[in-house]
This record gives structure tokens, sequence and C-alpha cells, in this order.
């Protein structure tokens, strides 16, 4: 990790979808919505997802196979880790509720209604998570989303009895933008959906982008992204182990340290050097941390402007002395070095697909709320004329003497 400047560090901030990325995802996604399952099977042959003649899909007995196979306490984990976070999206469904209120002449409110059928992305790469299954289909399935469709390339069995659990329908057997363009477009064996969500790598973020143009998503969940803000009295062994945690994501993943304390680096340095040592795979970590930067900050009030500035995926405050009413733009919020963001990763409670690129600025993290559409009703019945005539003179202000003629036909 690099020391740098506050204004060094925003200026090597991620763009959340990479340009070059976009490119590439973007000739798949187009030869995907044009030539539907040859093309998926093609891409999905190409880089490894399937073998020629392979079935693209894992069905519901499968499924269910697959949750009786694995290990008694294996299921045992991913049914509690369901459990936590099945409860924190019941309650947060609790929160919002229908809405009826009185108007002139009338009443109007909105309603709550669920997607009918959602596209969920679980990476499968170099690490399978099942934890991504249990944190997209779940909300989902508390939202009361009908269908729930998964996509993870090579699924092992742990993937799919995670599946299970969750209320998924089909496994769609594909990784990559061909995934996501074959659950936001549909083809011959599947149905288009209404939403796709999930985390991924630069190429499926910039595929959700693209196909964000016909289908809703969440929004856009790339590379891993960790800021700590820390200062004399943390512990720097925890601030290497929450860093080091996030780096082994993946190469491209951005760690980055906000200190208020100079001494607090080199110690945390050397606990970096020993951890690392001591992991069985380090090399991913590694790349990450290279990149890695560390601010030094004299003053909290700079630290959060930093942070709020950076707009980070996790943000973790291991220093007291930042108060979390002055912090607004991160993903999720870790307080306190007890909580790390790995207990975010595995299910304390709220999700783990999150925004990244600086879009926390104006997006928020996945959640059940993610597949609530709210939709407005009004009906009136004996209208107050004053406010006919409001509107039909506001209409004519605006110049369209069509809506004020069509108000003041129902004065009475």
């Amino acid at each position: 990790m690099k020391t740098v400047t506050a204004e060094e560090a925003l200026a090597l901030r991620r763009v959340a979808v990479d340009p070059q990325a976009m490119t590439e995802a973007s000739a798949i996604v187009e030869d995907v919505r044009n030539r539907g399952e040859v093309a998926i099977r093609e891409h999905a042959e190409r880089l490894g997802d399937i073998s020629k003649n392979d079935a693209l899909f894992v069905e519901p007995d499968e499924l269910q196979s697959a949750l009786e196979s694995i290990d008694p306490e294996d299921r045992g984990v991913l049914e509690r880790t369901g459990e936590r976070i099945r409860r924190f999206a019941v309650a947060q469904r609790n929160a919002v509720s229908e809405l009826e209120i009185d108007v002139p002449g009338g009443r109007a409110g909105h309603c709550i209604q669920a997607y009918q059928r959602a596209g969920c992305y679980a990476p499968g790469g170099r690490y399978p998570l099942p934890s991504s299954v249990l944190m997209t289909a779940i909300p989902a399935e508390v939202a009361g989303v009908n269908e729930i469709v998964l996509a993870s390339p090579k699924p092992n069995a742990i993937t799919l009895a995670a599946a299970h659990l969750s209320g998924v329908s089909r496994v769609l057997k594909v990784g990559g933008p061909q995934a996501i363009a074959a659950l936001a477009f549909g083809f011959e064996q599947l149905e288009k959906c209404d939403i796709v969500v999930g985390p991924g790598n630069r190429w499926v973020t910039a595929a959700k982008q693209i196909v964000s143009q016909s289908v809703a998503i969440d929004m856009l969940a790339g590379p891993s992204e960790i800021l700590i803000i820390a200062d004399e009295d943390s512990d720097p062994e925890l601030l290497a182990s929450d860093l080091i945690a996030q780096a082994e994501h993946d190469p491209d993943a951005i760690v980055i340290l906000a200190s208020l304390s100079p001494r607090l680096s080199r110690a945390m340095a050397q606990f970096i050097d020993k951890q690392l040592s001591e992991l069985p795979v380090s090399e991913i970590a590694k790349l990450s941390l290279e990149n890695g930067l560390i601010v030094d900050f004299t003053n909290p009030d700079d630290a959060i402007h930093f942070a709020n500035e950076m707009a980070p995926e996790h943000l973790s405050v291991f220093s007291p002395r930042i108060e979390r009413e002055g912090l607004r733009n991160y993903g999720a919020l870790f307080l306190g070095e007890m909580t790390p963001v790995a207990s975010g990763d595995y299910g304390i409670g709220p999700n783990h697909t999150l925004p990244t690129g600086g879009s926390a600025r104006n997006h928020s993290g996945l959640s059940v709320l993610t597949f609530l559409r709210f939709g407005t009703w009004v009906e009136a019945t004996n209208v107050d004329p004053e406010f006919f005539a409001d509107a039909a003179r506001l209409a004519r202000l605006e110049g369209l003497e069509a809506h004020a003629r069509s108000l003041e036909m129902r004065i009475v």
C-alpha cells in the first residue's frame, strides 16, 4: 500500500463501469439479444462454463438433491445464515406499507407490488459464492417475487443447495455478460426477467449497465471496495485482517485506509506482511494490496469529508472520533472494530450486494425493497370545483389548453 493525498486518492477512484469492459460486454450482450440460445451456448462453452451439449439449467429436483447431499454441518450453516438474512428482509418489508389519504373530492394512495420474475446473479469463477445466492434470492422471496432464476457459472453442490433454500426455481449454469443478457432478454428456455440483480466482475457490471435500458437492475456492483477510518487507538492487527479480507476477493479490489495516526500505518504494515505469509492462498490479496492506498488525516472532519467524496462500497469505522451522523455516502456502514466487513459478507443481517465505483452517492444496496414497486392511485367522486379551477389555470400557465378544458368540463 502506498501513501497518497486525499486529492490523489480521489483522482484514482475507479468509475463504476470500466470502458473496455463495456465494449467487450456490449458485443456479447447484443449477440445474445440477436441469436438467443445459440449465442449463449457459444459464449458459455468458449469461457468454460459448460461443455458441448450440456444442459443449460439445473432443475428443481436436482436442487433438492444437492441440498440433501451436502454435509449436515454445511447445511446448518446455510440454513442459519439464510434465516438471519430473511429476518432482516422481513423487518425491512414490514417497515413499508400501503398508503391511503384524503385528496380533494376523493382518496389517493400507493400500492406495493413485487416484480413477477427476478434474475439473480451469483459469481462462480475464482470463488463460488453461495452467500451471494442467499443474499440475492432470499430478499426476492420475502418481497413476494413469483419466480426466481439464478445464474451462476459452474455451480457446485453448496451453491445449488443455497439456491434451493432461497426459493430459486431454476439455475442457469452460465456466467458473465451472456448470463446477464439471458436473464434480461430471455430465450427459448427462459422467459425474460423483470429485474436482474447481483454482484459480479467488471464485465458483469458492464452488462448490467447495458441491459438496464430494457430491464430493471439493482445497481452497479463490481469488484469489492473497502475504506477504513482508524486512529491511534485502533487495533492494527484487526485493521490488517479486514483489509486483506476484502483484497482477496479480486485483483481489482480497492482497499483504502484513512488514518488519523501515522504510527498506525507502520504498525499495520507489519501485520499485513505476517498475515499474508500465513494465508494458504495470498497471491490475489497481494495484487490488490499493491494498489492499496493510505491517506493520512489530522482532523476527523477531513476524514469524514473524504469518505463522503469516495462513496465506497464498504465503509468501516474503527475510530470513535468519527460520528455516524456525518457519514452520508456508502453502500454499507460498519461501526466499531468488532464489526468486520466480513460479518456483512456472511449474513449478519443487511445485504452484501452493494454499489461500487462511487455509485453509492445515488444508489442503495440490494434489499427486499429492490424487488418492490410502488404504484400510486387516485379516485375522485366529488371534487371541489376550486381544485379543477386551480388545475385548469396552472395548465394554461404551461400552455396546455386541452388539459385545461379536460379539467373544466368536470366543474359542476
